[in-house]
């Protein structure tokens, strides 16, 4: 971060109770270096980590810690402190925090502040392992993501209680980088410079000028990443099958139809810093297409269909030479929704494969739903995203491309 990072923001900082406290105190000193202003809330499980005399000490102004507060409220001061800055941060985020972020509830200072808030916020959490995989967290998490709350994901490493896996709060320039991205207008810079690749919806493939094979496949889920990968200033290439959806704004559409005729875009696309194979391509095409429709000759006699496989985009893209530096599959699976993506992900030589369960009934399943529920496999592991809408889902692939790009 350079001195003018954040010059002329103001940071409403929240401190939520838990022993990651102590790295808000360095969290502010990173905000003023930066040309940032910071105003702090102590809730009063923070109080029990830091002081106020140390917020105020390092931010320079007054530390807010009471509703009742009836110098403040004359004025209505929690409505003016929860509008008045550019980027509410909650750090740490306490597992109770975000419940009662997503709950609505307003019983104190910080929380009355985010429910009347109109600005981003950013929650950053903290907490032991078990909380933080906790059910309820995790459905927590998911609404508050689905409201337009950054939710930071946790660093994964051993714990003050002695357990070790993810809920360490991220260390402070970390935290800066999310900051940076979650300010209005700066969200453009977790992937400004990077050229994203993304296909999306079905392929047609014809049988004759009138019927073709196809797929129930909607695009919403890669409409979405590409509108996300834009949002964070992405240079987004997306090659879309036939599907009636707008085109997502700074977003380059090219519209194909069959299997080869993506094949052929993504290879037109390269360079990429990163490919997002969400496309439900077809395996199989007919080997001769009529060029006439196919017409019934009274005899009852069925034309046959011979079928010859489709290229395979994800395989050959993991083995150009032009190879992006991330590239990402994804496999709309019916069963064994995991070990069928890990398997894919050794058979294609993709760094992600990112899987879902597509099994349910026509009209209620994820391929042409609005919701979506994810595993995203790779070398090192699984991580389940919950069941969310699609622009929530995407949002969180995104922020994790973006992570693994620095």
């Amino acid at each position: 971060m350079t001195s003018q990072t954040l010059a002329g923001k103001r940071i409403l900082l929240i401190v939520g109770g838990g022993i990651a406290a102590y790295k808000s105190c360095e969290l502010i000193r990173l905000i003023r270096r930066a040309g940032g202003d910071v105003t702090c809330v102590l809730t009063r499980g923070g109080a029990q980590f830091v002081t106020e005399m140390t917020l105020a000490a390092l931010s320079e102004n007054p530390v807010h810690t009471s509703l009742f507060d009836l110098k403040n409220e004359v004025e209505m001061g929690h409505i003016q402190l929860s509008r008045s800055a550019d980027l509410v941060v909650v750090c740490p985020a306490t597992a109770d925090l975000m419940a009662k972020m997503a709950a609505g509830i307003a019983d104190d200072l910080a929380t009355t502040l985010l429910l009347a808030t109109d600005k981003p916020v950013l929650a950053v959490p903290a907490m032991n392992v078990r909380m933080w995989q906790h059910g309820a967290t995790v459905a927590n998490v998911a609404t508050l993501r689905a409201r337009g709350v950054s939710v930071v994901e946790p660093d994964e490493g051993l714990m003050a209680c002695g357990e070790y896996g993810p809920g360490r709060l991220p260390e402070p320039d970390a935290v800066m980088a999310h900051i940076a991205a979650a300010l209005p207008g700066g969200a453009s810079r977790l992937l400004l410079g990077r050229h994203v690749v993304i296909t999306a919806g079905p392929t047609h493939e014809a049988i004759d000028p009138v019927r073709y094979i196809a797929n129930r496949s909607s695009g919403k889920q890669g409409f979405a990443i590409a509108e996300a990968a834009a949002r964070m200033g992405a240079q987004v290439t997306l090659i879309a099958g036939p599907v009636q959806l707008p085109t997502p704004p700074g977003v380059t559409r090219v519209n194909v139809e069959s299997a080869r005729q993506m094949a052929d875009a993504v290879q037109s696309a390269l360079p990429a810093d990163v490919a997002v194979m969400v496309a439900a391509v077809a395996d199989w095409r007919v080997a001769d297409a009529a060029t006439q429709k196919l017409k019934k000759d009274g005899t009852g006699q069925i034309p046959p269909l011979y079928l010859v496989e489709n290229p395979d985009i994800l395989a050959g893209l993991c083995a150009d030479p032009r190879r992006p530096r991330l590239v990402v599959g994804f496999a709309a699976e019916t069963q064994d929704v995991i070990p069928h993506a890990q398997s894919k992900l050794i058979r294609k030589g993709a760094d992600w494969i990112i899987a879902n369960d597509v099994s349910g009934a026509p009209g209620n399943s994820v391929m042409g739903g609005d919701r979506n529920a994810v595993h995203i496999v790779s070398a090192s592991g699984v991580e389940s995203l919950p069941d969310a809408p699609k622009p929530a889902i995407a949002s969180a692939i995104v922020e994790r491309i973006a992570r693994a790009l620095v």
